[in-house]
């Protein structure tokens, strides 16, 4: 081995195995006077728009390679009506069936396709069980279950012409939040936070919320909103909808905040350590898991108290602070939205009409059809919906066959439902696509789930063609491999 370099005649080896430890990152942020704080306090005049070079967006944790082109929106909220709600009841009208009410279903409909609980039973039609006008400048078709739907009939763009691929409701589900209906792959929450990271400091990237009010409220699995294989710092974190927003999160008893702190402090020199020495993600996660559960102590609290909310504001969404309703649910969705949270998930389970449509009908739209407003009109009076696309819909649509449990229902239906979009770069007051006479098969302009997930990452300035991430020898993407596409004609 060669001596020590001429240059450096009087320092020994040691010298330089010391010099280069204290020039290590670790050893210069202990060594420096103000340390993590100094980086801290950097960090957070950059979220305020303080620091040299600061820009408008501050995208922590974002890939590098994004947004591939400029983006239309900054977040999502979706809006999920677990349990799918019935098409022929809200946005899509159809007089031939009504006149076919009772009769035989053809069978040139319905050989040989999948159908849930009605396989093997006599299948008759079922006619629209409410009334449908026009409503808006545009005229948009909507039922007389919606009546708040109907004020905001010009800002909704329509898509009838949904199809998915499974019957079940659990598989529907995954394979709406992933784009397959193998579990263990990352939602779709989980893509865009990976991709565009967040613009909050003191909050998670993705939120759900979950309510209940209806018929047969099915469960949501948590894996529904899972990372799956990308870094589990990507995972959706599901918020109480009473009570404590998020468990634990408060100190225990006894413990200051600068004894937490403290503590943080010299378990993140551990992780670090331990980072340093194997290179694990997990162990990334695990440090900025500590790191927002600190902050969060703070914002999770000011997040929850509604009391600086107008009574007008509460009183336009129906929302009662802390009673785990949809409405308190879409006034906490509009929240974490003006605190930069990037994707926002919300459940109202209830939605699975197989029997007493017309009651449940009542029930499920009397708990969220005005919530659905007011959270579409406060961010437009905000200025914020032009940068959000607000996504509504369930995991499929049902049958235009009866089925009866406890007064006239409908099955579980995938080859054509209703859903809609409404935000930033979404054509208002349009309608798109078209299910046939009876409202069996989308037949026009049909959008799958894939061109669902397709259009919301264009939106987002995300090539959904271009975004993936390597698992298992495989470029992994939201969209999959299958054909799939952006839906120009909604866009503006």
């Amino acid at each position: 081995m060669s001596s020590v370099p001429t240059r450096y005649p009087d320092v020994a080896m040691q010298d330089i195995s010391r010099l280069s430890s204290l020039l290590s990152r670790r050893t210069f942020l202990r060594g420096s006077s103000l340390g993590l704080g100094n980086i801290a306090f950097s960090s957070l005049l950059a979220r305020d728009g303080f620091a040299h070079g600061a820009t408008d967006s501050i995208n922590r944790g974002a890939r590098p390679d994004l947004p591939h082109h400029p983006p239309r929106i900054k977040r999502v909220i979706f809006l999920c009506m677990a349990g799918g709600p019935s098409h022929l009841e809200t946005f899509d009208e159809k007089p031939e069936l009504a006149r076919l009410d009772g009769q035989p279903m053809p069978e040139s409909y319905t050989a040989g396709q999948p159908i849930a609980q009605l396989q093997g039973k006599e299948l008759k039609c079922q006619g629209p069980l409410t009334k449908f006008g026009r409503y808006g400048q545009s005229g948009q078709t909507i039922s007389d279950f919606l009546p708040y739907h109907q004020k905001m009939a010009d800002d909704l763009c329509v898509i009838r012409s949904m199809v998915t691929e499974q019957i079940n409701h659990d598989p529907a589900h995954t394979f709406m939040n992933t784009g397959t209906a193998i579990s263990g792959r990352p939602s779709m929450g989980s893509w865009v936070t990976y991709g565009l990271g967040s613009e909050s400091d003191d909050l998670p990237g993705f939120v759900v919320l979950t309510s209940v009010g209806g018929r047969n409220p099915q469960p949501i699995a948590s894996r529904q909103w899972s990372a799956g294989f990308l870094p589990s710092r990507y995972q959706g974190v599901e918020f109480n909808s009473s009570g404590s927003p998020v468990n634990y999160v408060k100190s225990p008893a006894g413990v200051s905040r600068g004894q937490q702190r403290e503590l943080i402090d010299v378990v993140g020199e551990l992780n670090q350590h331990r980072l340093e020495a194997t290179g694990d993600p997990e162990i990334e996660t695990r440090l900025a898991t500590y790191e927002m559960a600190f902050r969060m102590q703070t914002s999770v609290p000011e997040l929850a108290d509604f009391s600086d909310e107008p009574q007008h504001i509460l009183d336009m969404y129906g929302a009662k602070p802390g009673d785990g309703s949809y409405a308190s649910n879409c006034l906490l969705a509009r929240r974490l939205a003006q605190r930069g949270v990037r994707f926002i998930q919300l459940y109202h389970r209830g939605w699975d009409h197989h029997g007493g449509l017309v009651k449940y009908m009542d029930v499920c739209c009397g708990l969220t059809d005005r919530p659905t407003w007011a959270l579409l009109n406060d961010l437009k009076q905000r200025g914020m919906l032009d940068e959000t696309l607000i996504i509504w819909g369930g995991e499929f649509g049902r049958t235009p066959m009866f089925q009866g449990k406890g007064g006239a229902g409908r099955d579980h239906h995938i080859k054509g439902f209703s859903m809609w979009m409404a935000g930033g770069g979404i054509k208002p007051g349009h309608s798109h696509g078209a299910t046939d006479e009876l409202g069996y098969y989308a037949v026009d302009d049909v959008v799958h789930v894939r061109d669902l997930h397709a259009t919301m990452l264009h939106l987002l300035g995300i090539d959904h063609r271009r975004f993936s991430f390597k698992f298992q020898g495989l470029d992994m993407r939201l969209t999959g491999v299958e054909p799939s596409h952006v839906v120009h004609k909604i866009l503006t």
